[in-house]
């Protein structure tokens, strides 16, 4: 999310990415610190890779294992109303 201002990537909204970023636990890599000294310094330049195949794999197994945790709590709450 461009400025962590909460208006998503584009200015498009929240919800609007591919949730690879920071806050849905994504991949961060380019040039920098990790403090916001990448390159040209908050000009408007920005690095981007993108996640090796093997990357993107742990990421998504990483999803679904977070996905069938809130499955599981969701079933289990819905059994406690019962």
């Amino acid at each position: 999310m461009p400025n962590r201002d909460g208006t998503g990537p584009m200015g498009q909204g929240p919800l609007t990415g591919r949730g690879m970023g920071p806050c849905r636990g994504g991949f961060r890599r380019g040039i920098g610190l990790g403090r916001g000294f990448g390159i040209g310094r908050g000009l408007g330049l920005r690095q981007y890779a993108e996640p090796t195949k093997e990357e993107e794999k742990a990421y998504l197994e990483a999803e679904l294992k977070s996905a069938e945790e809130d499955i599981k709590e969701i079933k289990k709450r819905l059994a406690e109303i019962k």
